[in-house]
């Protein structure tokens, strides 16, 4: 019985004997892999303080902040500015009900004002660049009430 076993057991073996040795089909595919880097610009502000005045009809007082943006090396970018919280036709700084007008400007001559209209353009060089912000409270404001005038304005980096 067991050479009757034994020959089928090799009869298996020389069967199946080409199939072991018989090679491997395959198939290959490629993709791709890929990125894309975009710009990732900041901007920070300093405050602007135009420090104290007194009750009475305004004089010209300015201030100025200052504007820091970094952007990639060939980014170009716009720098915007809100009306702030408190517009009504003019920028204003407010204190209850009381307000004093004021107008950034992009230039230390104060005469090309910086509106919402108007936009500040640059190009990244990958460093920090600083604008500076001038501001002015121009001369012959009526302020009957004392107190801590202020607002806030936004600015806004486009890429």
């Amino acid at each position: 019985m067991h050479a009757g076993l034994s020959s089928r057991i090799a009869a298996a073996i020389l069967i199946l004997s080409p199939l072991a040795h018989a090679s491997a089909a395959s198939g290959t595919a490629s993709f791709n892999v890929s990125v894309q880097v975009l710009a990732a610009c900041s901007i920070s502000a300093s405050n602007m303080n135009f420090g104290g005045i007194t009750t009475g009809t305004t004089n010209i007082t300015d201030a100025t902040s200052s504007l820091t943006v970094n952007c990639p090396n060939g980014t170009p970018y716009t720098i915007g500015l809100s009306n702030g919280a408190n517009y009504s036709s003019t920028r204003r700084m407010a204190w209850g009900a009381s307000h004093i007008s004021y107008q950034l400007y992009v230039d230390n001559a104060r005469t090309s004002e910086w509106t919402t209209s108007s936009a500040l353009t640059g190009t990244g060089n990958g460093a920090d660049q600083t604008f500076t912000v001038f501001g002015r409270i121009q001369a012959g404001q009526a302020i009957s009430y004392t107190g801590s005038y202020s607002d806030t304005i936004v600015a806004t980096i486009t890429y």
